[in-house]
């Protein structure tokens, strides 16, 4: 595939190599194995002397595809595949550190991330200091001579606190260290860490990268010496990604660039009304102008994401009755679906995160997160709107 080519027109066209039936679209490869010519070519694909598909454990033509679409997308070398955005992160993570090794990461993380930092991996010696992703000089004082690995989330979730990925490019360049992004609320159509110094990033491909709440699946990409070891480590130890979802996702990455252009869109004018709302303290999206880090964005990213965040008066009874209140949003444990979420952090995704450590990365009790679908947005303002009305007064409200 020409590199000529935009980005956008490469991730329609970039398929498997099409089979004896001259399919348009590429197909469905369930299975789990892949039959050998001869003994000769058993060994020397397991030698890794040929390339070619043993096991859908360790590669399919379908998780193949969507690999190679990501790698493009993100500018890296490699990738692998995973069965979930958390089974990406753990193996960015687990595959290139070892006992004592240490980790400096930005505090505003997703709560799962959270715990495989401070609970899972402190089990095998490997130990993390977070810092305020917006305190540069603090990035530098917590570099140890254990230290291996930078981390960050940005935008993070659910704050949108944006991390200045260019510094820490030259930061990790400067103390010989790995550098992983999460990249999953930007997606590589709005931001490519990778520009900035990045040698892994990893996404929930659950989110934009399917962009309909169909299917769970991740994705890691990156220098290729570093994901040889990753790819090493999951195929000992198995999060691989079934067949039928990185179809899913590799078809989904066909549409990438215009549904990011509808949230974004959608997620902007959201974000400017609420700010001129009476029943919000505080709205937080990258490209408000009076966003704290607005010129951080306008840097590095191209648009301002499909993720809006807002402090409601009233704090966690308030939120709670608003949620109720709600007739069209959904409620769930998702986002970067085609379908508005909303969701309260402090009582679902960061429930397990103590009050101080919420605190500290400004998750509040009155906190809001908007996952800002495709729908029409005005019809969405019109339902965040009466759902205010309705939690103010106590108004109790059935959802349907």
């Amino acid at each position: 595939m020409s590199e000529k080519l935009h980005k956008e027109t490469q991730s329609i066209r970039i398929q498997s190599d099409r089979t004896s039936q001259r399919e348009h679209s590429t197909p469905l490869y369930m299975t789990s194995s892949f039959v050998f010519e001869d003994a000769e070519q058993a060994r020397a694909m397991f030698a890794d002397e040929i390339p070619g598909n043993i096991y859908s454990r360790f590669s399919n033509p379908n998780s193949n595809e969507f690999v190679e679409k990501m790698c493009m997308l993100e500018e890296a070398e490699d990738g692998v595949a995973t069965a979930s955005g958390m089974a990406a992160v753990f193996t960015s993570i687990a595959a290139l550190l070892r006992s004592g090794d240490h980790i400096v990461s930005s505090r505003a993380v997703f709560g799962s991330t959270h715990q495989v930092l401070t609970q899972i991996l402190p089990r095998w010696g490997i130990t993390t200091t977070y810092v305020d992703s917006t305190d540069i000089q603090a990035w530098e004082d917590a570099i140890t001579p254990q230290t291996r690995m930078i981390f960050a989330e940005t935008p993070s979730n659910p704050g949108l606190e944006l991390t200045d990925l260019e510094f820490l490019g030259k930061l990790a360049e400067k103390h010989d260290l790995i550098f992983n992004v999460d990249n999953c609320f930007a997606t590589p159509y709005i931001q490519v860490p990778t520009r900035f110094g990045a040698h892994i990033v990893t996404h929930s491909a659950t989110k934009y990268i399917d962009g309909q709440g169909r299917a769970i699946g991740g994705i890691i990409v990156g220098r290729a010496d570093l994901m040889k070891e990753i790819r090493f480590f999951a195929r000992q130890t198995g999060p691989a990604l079934s067949p039928f979802n990185a179809w899913i996702f590799s078809k989904s990455l066909e549409t990438l660039s215009i549904r990011m252009d509808r949230h974004c869109e959608s997620a902007l004018k959201l974000a400017e009304w609420l700010e001129k709302s009476q029943h919000v303290d505080s709205v937080r999206y990258p490209f408000l102008k009076s966003y704290p880090q607005f010129e951080l964005a306008k840097k590095q990213m191209t648009k301002g994401g499909g993720m809006v965040s807002f402090d409601i008066k009233g704090g966690e009874e308030r939120g709670r009755r608003f949620l109720d209140a709600l007739s069209v949003c959904s409620l769930t444990a998702n986002l970067g679906d085609s379908r508005t979420i909303v969701t309260h952090p402090a009582s679902t995704t960061h429930s397990k995160l103590k009050p101080e450590e919420r605190e500290a990365v400004s998750i509040g009790d009155g906190l809001v997160r908007v996952s800002v679908g495709l729908e029409f947005i005005d019809d969405i303002i019109s339902d965040i709107e009466e759902a205010f009305i309705k939690s103010k007064y106590n108004i109790s409200e059935v959802r349907p």
